[in-house]
């Protein structure tokens, strides 16, 4: 076996992060939370990129298209009503008085 192969290669935070759209400090906060495997080597830290990939694989929640049932859904809360509408007649002489 070649010692090169791709899952034996290593990442930066920096190509972790650019990977996955995100901040390179959110990447290193995961390393810091024990989330994200790594290896330090003085300042400079790697990810293996078949932990990575192990990481990622674990937290696939599914593909393009698909709902994950999270919980209820604003729906069951407010009957279907959109959030953030205030009937004028509920107002009063309260704190909304004067914004109607």
């Amino acid at each position: 076996m070649n010692s090169a192969e791709p899952e034996d290669s290593f990442l930066t935070v920096a190509e972790v992060a650019e990977m996955l759209k995100l901040n390179q400090q959110t990447v290193r906060n995961w390393i810091d939370q024990g989330s994200l495997p790594a290896l330090r080597v003085g300042r400079r830290v790697r990810i293996k990129r078949s932990d990575f990939e192990r990481v990622l694989a674990k937290s696939y929640t599914g593909g393009v298209g698909t709902a994950q049932e999270t919980g209820p859904s604003a729906e069951d809360f407010w009957g279907g009503e959109p959030v953030g509408v205030v009937d004028p007649g509920l107002i009063g002489d309260g704190p909304l008085a004067g914004e109607a």
